[in-house]
């Protein structure tokens, strides 16, 4: 019975994960084009909005090539090493008042534990490919997404000192209002270090067109691209879902039905910025990525966590 279940919301979760994906690439092209002052997507239906009902088809009967050189059984299932741990942290991240899918007692480190191992995928996909750009991008992405989870992990840590508790929903229960000036910084921290995670831009160094044509995903096409075009949608999703939870506060604005729309209105917002940072500033440096994170992020996470202990011990 506990495996059915699980399967069941494993289901749930791809499903949610690429309805969003649809949705999030026709608004990305429309939240670029306004910002490139353009039209975007317009033809397939109002507004353009069955664009990616037409692209879907495409992907999914679009030839799958394999590289003869590549390492076959690697190169065909790495996509699925990256997706799957995007799709099982959602499980744990709180909907409702007392509610999540996984309502795990761990479930703060699971959510930040289990999109980490994502990058295994990438860097079997990226050696799996014997190509040398997509290899060079394999080890960009591993030391971004490595570097970049120390400062987000420590972001998370304040608030859960601050609830005193690993448990999604209890650390919802024990949300207050004040949390969100006081935790400010350490949001700042976990936003920016998220967008590393995904490896969106500025900090999209790991799939650089410029430098690398693709990166890591070079040589993939069709349906197994499509993956993970789902996996980098799902990680936004997930981690602006996450973020408008534990750091603004979620449903807990409004009671009821009314408090889930405010969630969904907050993720939505963090999503939009996500992409309008894409949008605007330049990619950066390998050595600015890297030298952002250790001397920057890294000591204001800590110093988030210290004021978050600070306050905990004299409330």
């Amino acid at each position: 019975m506990t495996f059915l279940w699980g399967l069941l919301w494993g289901l749930a979760a791809v499903m949610f994960i690429a309805g969003g994906a649809v949705i999030g690439v026709w608004w990305e092209r429309k939240v670029s084009a306004r910002i490139q002052m353009r039209l975007g997507p317009q033809q397939i239906g109002p507004a353009g909005v069955l664009q990616m009902v037409a692209d879907v088809p495409k992907l999914l009967f679009k030839e799958d090539i394999v590289p003869d050189n590549a390492d076959k059984p690697i190169f065909r299932y790495a996509p699925m090493a990256v997706f799957a741990p995007i799709a099982m942290s959602v499980a744990v991240i709180p909907f409702w008042a007392g509610w999540a899918p996984l309502d795990s007692t761990v479930g703060m480190v699971f959510y930040l534990a289990f999109p980490s191992i994502g990058v295994l995928g990438i860097l079997l996909s990226a050696w799996a490919s014997h190509n040398t750009l997509a290899t060079i991008g394999g080890m960009r992405a591993a030391a971004q997404m490595v570097s970049y989870e120390v400062p987000r992990s420590l972001a998370v840590l304040s608030v859960i000192i601050l609830a005193g508790s690993l448990q999604p929903t209890e650390v919802m229960e024990a949300w207050q209002w004040w949390w969100v000036p006081l935790t400010f910084v350490g949001f700042l921290v976990y936003f920016i270090a998220s967008i590393a995670e995904m490896n969106r831009g500025p900090f999209d160094l790991p799939e650089a067109e410029s430098e690398l044509v693709a990166g890591y995903f070079s040589d993939y096409s069709g349906f197994r691209w499509a993956i993970f075009m789902m996996g980098e949608y799902g990680a936004l999703i997930s981690a602006s879902l996450f973020g408008a939870a534990v750091f603004l506060g979620g449903y807990r604005w409004l009671p009821g039905v009314a408090g889930l729309a405010v969630f969904l209105v907050l993720a939505m917002v963090l999503i939009t910025a996500v992409m309008w940072i894409k949008w605007t500033f330049p990619r950066l440096r390998q050595d600015q990525l890297m030298t952002f994170c250790w001397t920057v992020l890294t000591p204001l996470a800590i110093v988030q966590v210290v004021v978050a202990g600070v306050v905990a011990l004299w409330l």
